[in-house]
């Protein structure tokens, strides 16, 4: 599927808490179609940065629209159910 020019990829998005060495980041983070979960995208050893989607800071009340994570800074990832 093409909108403006742009392929739009089918997929989920699932909602995730990331530990990093400095803080605790809460956003959604893409899962294609092509994958089951979200630890196959956190395996996938082509990708060394992770986007995130409507993140929250904890903390603080900052809300950030998009994140480009480094996944060598991550200590755990667990889903917010």
């Amino acid at each position: 599927m093409k909108k403006e020019g742009i392929s739009i990829t089918q997929g989920k998005k699932v909602r995730v808490i990331i530990r990093t060495i400095h803080t605790v980041y809460t956003g959604d983070l893409f899962v294609p179609s092509k994958r089951n979960r979200f630890s196959d995208v956190m395996n996938e050893p082509s990708l060394v940065f992770i986007s995130l989607t409507d993140v929250k800071v904890e903390g603080t009340p900052d809300k950030i629209k998009h994140l480009a994570l480094n996944k060598f800074l991550i200590e755990s990832i667990r889903l917010d159910e």
